[in-house]
C-alpha cells in the first residue's frame, strides 16, 4: 500500500497523507482523544490537526462520530446474522427492501451482496420472542422475500468498524 491513499466520494477525491492516516488510526481507537494528544502523536500543531479533522469530515472520510453501546446494557441480549433472498430482482423491490432495512433500528448492518443471498443482515433483539416479531414484520409480511436463513451469535468475539490504515 502506498503512503498516499485515496478516498472516493461522489463529489471529489481526497488524497490522504501519512499524518492523515495516523490521525484516523488514533480516532478509530478512541474518538474522544484530545486534539493536543493527537497533535503530539503525529507531530503537528493543534491548529493543523483541527484543520485536517475538518477536511476529513467535510470530505466524508470520517462519516460519523458515534458512541458504541454495549448491547446487553440496553437489553439487546441477542445478535443474529441473516441471509435474505428476494423473490424478484426488480429495482423497485430492491429500493423498498433497502429502505425498510434502513428504517428498522434492530437492523444494525445491511449488505447487498452477490452469491446465494441478496442481503446479509446483522440484527439485534431483546430475546427470541422479539426476534420472532421482527422476522414477522420484515419477512413474513413481505411477499418479495423468498427465504431467509438465520445464525444466532453465541459470542461477540470481535466487533469493530475500524479499517486497516497504512
Amino acid at each position: 500500500m502506498s503512503n498516499t491513499d485515496t478516498c472516493n466520494d461522489s463529489r471529489r477525491t481526497m488524497e490522504l497523507d501519512n499524518q492523515d492516516l495516523e490521525i484516523l488510526k488514533i480516532l478509530q481507537v478512541d474518538v474522544r482523544t484530545a486534539i493536543e494528544r493527537i497533535a503530539d502523536q503525529v507531530g503537528l500543531s493543534t491548529a493543523s490537526v483541527q484543520r485536517r479533522l475538518k477536511r476529513l469530515r467535510d470530505n466524508h472520510v470520517i462519516s460519523s462520530d458515534v458512541a458504541v453501546v454495549e448491547p446487553k446494557a440496553v437489553g439487546q441480549t441477542m445478535t443474529f446474522l441473516l441471509h435474505v433472498e428476494l423473490d424478484r430482482d426488480n429495482l423497485d423491490f430492491l429500493v423498498v427492501f433497502k429502505k425498510k432495512m434502513r428504517n428498522e433500528p434492530r437492523v444494525q448492518q445491511c449488505y447487498y451482496v452477490t452469491g446465494e443471498s441478496d442481503f446479509i443482515l446483522i440484527v439485534t433483539a431483546k430475546d427470541m420472542e422479539d426476534f420472532d416479531a421482527l422476522t414477522q414484520e420484515l419477512f413474513f409480511d413481505d411477499s418479495n422475500v423468498r427465504r431467509y436463513k438465520t445464525s444466532v451469535v453465541m459470542e461477540r468475539t470481535k466487533v469493530s468498524l475500524a479499517l486497516p490504515l497504512g
